[in-house]
């Protein structure tokens, strides 16, 4: 598109896409959420190197996880289980779409669930979620208020022959060092081969592999909402270097 358009132009050419549009992918990172008062951990900033020796990162590696438990969850705690957190505009919008039979999935970077709290139905988590968690002794499922409510390290409540399990707890999230689950990937995979229009937003198309799954979009709507510019910018239909709000305001 021209760059010389205006924000309410390029608006309307977003409206006449979702109005012709039946597979529309939405592909979002923490861009998304930060909208609903969850926190970007990427950025690190004075609270974070006040609280804690380890930028985020580090913390939220296998690695980390495996030998400082307990700051591990300290930080998971304290950072990522934003447990009264609201869906915003865009997930209640997205969620709008696939109801009325235009969008077909959402491929997200994000772990809060907010997307499934807004209505979406086909989500795919590529970096899991913070509401399932699983004892790695005995497999028992536990939910995010279970690991928030649990005095240090959580550990399993489960009893068999008399004997408490008290195996440790894994929140069902990738952290850096693990890959990707190979069902989620080829089902989003499949379904931005399949899209005839895909949004990306909120995201500064920094982390792979996930970043990279972009490329498999091959249609002629490609749009890309985010505050900066990305790398991938030149490669878009359309651009708009905003907040989501902004956009998905004019769609309620």
């Amino acid at each position: 598109m021209g760059k010389t358009e205006t924000f309410e132009e390029k608006l309307q050419t977003l409206k006449q896409w979702v109005e012709d549009s039946e597979r529309i992918v939405f592909f979002g990172g923490a861009g998304v959420s930060t909208e609903s008062g969850i926190p970007d951990f990427r950025s690190v900033d004075g609270l974070y190197n006040q609280k804690y020796d380890y930028p985020p990162e580090t913390i939220l590696s296998h690695t980390f996880f495996v030998r400082n438990t307990e700051e591990f969850y300290r930080f998971y705690k304290d950072k990522m289980l934003c447990l009264d957190a609201e869906p915003n505009v865009t997930h209640r919008v997205l969620a709008k779409w696939e109801q009325e039979g235009k969008l077909s999935a959402v491929v997200t970077q994000n772990i809060d669930g907010l997307h499934q709290k807004a209505g979406s139905r086909t989500v795919w988590e590529l970096h899991g979620t913070v509401h399932k968690n699983y004892c790695q002794s005995c497999g028992k499922q536990f939910d995010a208020k279970y690991i928030l409510a649990s005095e240090g390290i959580p550990r399993c409540d489960a009893v068999k022959d008399g004997r408490v399990c008290n195996g440790l707890i894994k929140p069902d999230v990738v952290l850096y060092e693990e890959g990707l689950d190979p069902y989620v990937t080829d089902s989003a995979l499949q379904a931005i081969q399949n899209a005839d229009m895909m949004i990306i937003a909120g995201t500064s198309l920094a982390v792979y592999p996930a970043a990279g799954m972009v490329r498999y979009y091959q249609g002629k709507k490609l749009v890309l909402i985010n505050k900066t510019a990305t790398p991938y910018d030149s490669n878009a239909d359309l651009v708009f270097q905003c907040g989501l709000g902004e956009v998905f305001g004019t769609f309620e």
